[in-house]
């Protein structure tokens, strides 16, 4: 056989080859290759919408804690005025209270403070009767004595 013979079977078996490949294995190749990038983007795509609802779910998380931050301040203080109103009203209540247990035994000590002057002046009022008997050496009959008790007990 000679060159060109060999070299046109060679061509020709060459082109049947690469029309077969073309034919059946370039597209299940393409089909692979179509797929392999479809799901490389699918991957890209589901790592931006992961990196993008991460950065939402930080700033998300990163307002819920100002917010709690806010809402933990407020009731502190909240709790400081609530605190603070209760010892002003316990002050108020045991000021109160003070004031009343004084008045009560203000009036306490004044009552026995006068029961105590009526007692001093009725032994006085004795005493003085019983000096006077002594002096006028005479005894001074009980309505007489009852007399002159009354007399010096409205003049004291």
């Amino acid at each position: 056989m000679s060159l060109n013979a060999t070299l046109l079977i060679q061509m020709t078996v060459f082109a049947v080859v690469v029309l077969f490949s073309m034919k059946f294995i370039w597209p299940m190749i393409m089909e692979a290759i179509e797929e392999r990038n479809k799901n490389i983007s699918d991957g890209l795509a589901a790592a931006e919408k992961g990196q993008k609802q991460l950065s939402e779910a930080e700033s998300e998380v990163t307002g819920l804690i100002s917010e709690a931050k806010k809402q933990a301040t407020t009731i502190l203080d909240q709790a400081n005025t609530r605190a603070s109103s209760i010892v002003e009203t316990a002050k108020t209540k045991g000021g109160e209270e003070r004031d009343k247990i004084i008045s009560t035994a203000q009036e306490e000590a004044e009552h026995e403070l006068n029961k105590l002057k009526e007692d001093l002046k009725k032994d006085l009022a004795g005493l003085a009767v019983a000096g006077a008997e002594k002096v006028l050496s005479r005894e001074i009959n009980e309505d007489d004595h009852k007399d002159i008790l009354d007399g010096l007990a409205k003049k004291l």
